[in-house]
């Protein structure tokens, strides 16, 4: 049987191909490596790149644009630069820099591309947030009057922290910068507070050791680690609080409180000037680029309490900056001062005489100031800071042996418990209703009469006893988070009740 071909029906498939046929150019716009090293590259043939543009190398290294000169556009390398040779080949993305966020990251440490870098696998849900974004506007914040607590007496006290606040914590090297920021996170425990540490030109044992504390207190279950340490390139040490932003704005945008702690800023500036010089931007003061102030306010600013419209989320930054010999007057420190809502300063000399944390309160300022506080810890508190600055001044006419009145003689006996008290172990944070009661303690001059040398065993007992048999005191103050005439008389009755039994 032969085979019958309809050839009209293949004609017709045929013209139909020919007429549904389109002509189609692809064009891509490819450039070319000029010159690479110190992990920056110059490339030349990009003609519609924007600043901020991921570009593709050949050799499957990523690059960040940051200069746009006339000829020639400058790329920091986000990776192994070493791979990259002179007249390779370079492709636009036409997508600026992002990184993964969400709640898998919690518990896990990253490199600042989102990367882990803890042998624990990939992470698998996540989603993308860029590294550069904008701070809320004015309209979409609100007043900041939630406390955020550290656990520590001193700040708590005097120089309160709120969520959404900026607040600096300044000071020379190996003087308790880094605890604080550990107390703070160890303190969020419960509290439905998302933390995010970006350690910036840190030593890899320095973040072995911080993960270490923070897994022996259950503080990492909450709280992701990005890590650029100082072996990584100064793109990466650019690119991680940003990143580190982000990841917290995540959390900020979904209705949630996070917070974001960058130690420090220091190194982060010094990482931006190295990039800038190789990238031959013109120098200013101490060899920093023009835009350093705008580098950190961009960053700062980030930090809010959104509005409830906006869905009353908050991200709260607590900066560090490294002084030199104490002088907060340098660039960089002065900078970062001006853009905070106040900062938290860590003496040497305080240090040295075993006063940790070493935290001064003459030249600390939080400008949020008694918005952060509870109503409890401002009735206990609010005359804290002058009688410590008080103390500070007449210690010194009494270190020259003049005759002092009894009045004198009682401000300082009542100074020096005040330093003695609010004196803390590291690791240690307490909740703001302990904080409460023994400043309640103290500010009241049931303390006016112990022995200086018994007045931590006397806090730490009085604790235990109130906890063990006072606990509906613990309870209304956790419930009202005020002190009612009738609490503040039975928590006055306890006191005395417990230091008698104390003394005998």
């Amino acid at each position: 049987m032969a085979l019958k071909i309809d050839t009209d029906k293949i004609t017709k498939l045929i013209n139909l191909q020919i007429n549904e046929y389109k002509k189609e150019a692809a064009v891509e716009e490819i450039g070319r490596v000029l010159e690479a090293g110190d992990g920056i590259a110059r490339v030349s043939g990009l003609t519609k790149t924007m600043a901020g543009e991921m570009l593709a190398f050949s050799e499957g290294v990523y690059g960040v644009v940051l200069n746009l000169d006339r000829n020639e556009i400058g790329v920091i390398i986000l990776g192994d630069y070493e791979k990259i040779q002179e007249g390779d080949t370079v492709k636009c993305t036409g997508n600026i820099l992002q990184v993964p966020v969400g709640k898998d990251l919690l518990g896990r440490i990253i490199d600042p591309l989102g990367n882990p870098v803890d042998g624990r696998g990939q992470i698998k849900n996540f989603q993308y947030r860029p590294v550069e974004f904008t701070a809320p506007g004015v309209v979409s914040r609100q007043p900041v009057d939630e406390p955020l607590q550290t656990g520590i007496k001193a700040i708590d006290s005097m120089i309160p922290i709120g969520k959404g606040q900026r607040e600096l914590v300044i000071g020379d090297r190996s003087i308790g910068k880094s605890a604080l920021l550990i107390d703070t996170i160890i303190n969020q425990k419960g509290k439905d507070v998302y933390c995010i540490f970006v350690a910036i030109g840190q030593k890899t044992s320095t973040i072995a050791r911080l993960v270490d504390k923070l897994n022996e207190a259950g503080a990492m279950a909450y709280t992701t680690i990005v890590s650029a340490t100082a072996k990584e390139s100064a793109a990466l040490q650019y690119i991680a609080p940003y990143a580190g932003c982000a990841m917290g704005e995540y959390f900020m945008y979904s209705g949630k409180n996070a917070l974001v702690l960058y130690d420090d800023l220091s190194k982060h500036a010094v990482a931006y000037r190295q990039i800038s010089l190789l990238l031959k931007r013109p120098p200013g003061r101490e060899a920093y680029p023009g835009d350093i102030f705008y580098l950190h306010s961009r960053l700062l600013e980030r930090a809010a309490k959104l509005s409830d419209k906006e869905g009353g989320g908050s991200l709260t930054a607590i900066p560090v900056i490294e002084t030199k010999a104490g002088d907060i007057s340098s660039y960089i420190p002065t900078n970062v001062v001006s853009i905070t809502d106040g900062q938290i300063y860590l003496e040497d000399d305080l240090f040295n005489a075993g006063i940790r944390p070493a935290i001064n309160p003459g030249i600390s300022v939080s400008r949020v100031g008694g918005n952060a506080q509870i109503n409890a810890m401002k009735k206990v508190a609010s005359m804290l800071r002058l009688d410590l600055a008080q103390y500070r001044e007449l210690e010194t006419f009494a270190k020259f042996g003049t005759e002092l009145d009894r009045e004198t003689k009682k401000q300082i006996y009542r100074g020096e418990r005040t330093v003695e008290v609010l004196k803390q172990a590291q690791y240690s944070p307490m909740d703001v209703e302990d904080q409460v009661l023994i400043l309640f303690a103290l500010t009241r001059g049931y303390l006016d009469d112990i022995e200086v040398k018994m007045l931590k065993k006397f806090e730490s007992d009085f604790i235990e006893y109130i906890h063990s048999t006072s606990r509906e005191i613990m309870e209304e103050l956790r419930q009202a988070k005020d002190i009612s005439a009738g609490l503040e008389e039975r928590i006055s009755e306890a006191i005395v009740k417990f230091k008698n039994f104390f003394i005998s």
